[in-house]
């Protein structure tokens, strides 16, 4: 039997950025640091909205299936993942836990990755993780939340928070691409530890996913030969 459902903790989620939010950001962010200011300009209008999956279960799913795979093969096994239901859509967690580990093993996944996806419906069919209530807490709370289930770790609640619920202000100091970005966006000598990298990014409150954004797309322009 499903878990009574808890009462509501909507105290103080930060409200997601819309098109016209990511528009303000963008010109905030170029105002305050010119140094990341003149790769905004280079790359242009950010992307972050389009980078979407279409409901909670399916993104939580998305990035459990992409863990450790280059883009293009987490494509392959997402896309065959999602074969294996009615439309190519997930359902509900009961209709994923419903399936058995050959053909979650069929498609590419791991005996760990199986792993994963059992844990995380177990906790959406017993109340211990209501993603409807996701949108309504504080990052730190949807990043408590989430790191609860067997394989996600703070980096991927830090992506979900980014892309999934549009949160402006989040910084994940762990990210091996941000910390390459702004070594040498800034001309730095090594590479910015945590409190270097939160000290530089104080500038870009309340904007820091869409900062994080640009300096990923920074190190995509240098690596095809555009200046960014």
């Amino acid at each position: 039997m499903r878990a009574v459902r808890p009462a509501s903790r909507a105290n103080g989620a930060p409200a997601p950025l819309t098109p016209e939010g990511y528009a303000r950001a963008r010109r905030v962010l170029m105002r305050r640091d010119p140094v990341l200011g003149a790769a905004i300009k280079r790359i242009g209008v950010c992307g972050m909205a389009e980078r979407q999956r279409r409901d909670h279960l399916s993104a939580l799913v998305g990035a459990i299936v992409s863990q450790q795979l280059s883009t293009k093969a987490a494509a392959t096994i997402f896309g065959r993942f999602l074969s294996l239901f009615p439309e190519k859509q997930i359902p509900s967690a009961a209709a994923l836990a419903a399936l058995d580990d050959a053909a979650l093993r069929g498609v590419g996944l791991s005996g760990q990755k199986v792993g994963y996806l059992r844990d995380l419906c177990a906790r959406i069919a017993d109340g211990r993780l209501w993603l409807e209530d996701l949108d309504d807490l504080p990052d730190e709370l949807v990043i408590e939340r989430l790191t609860a289930v067997k394989g996600f770790g703070r980096w991927t609640a830090e992506m979900f928070l980014m892309f999934r619920l549009h949160r402006p202000d989040v910084l994940p100091v762990g990210d091996l691409g941000i910390v390459n970005a702004v070594r040498k966006l800034y001309g730095l000598r090594t590479p910015p530890d945590p409190k270097r990298l939160q000290k530089i990014g104080e500038a870009w409150r309340p904007y820091r996913s869409v900062a994080c954004w640009y300096l990923w797309q920074s190190l995509k322009a240098q690596g095809s030969g555009l200046k960014a």
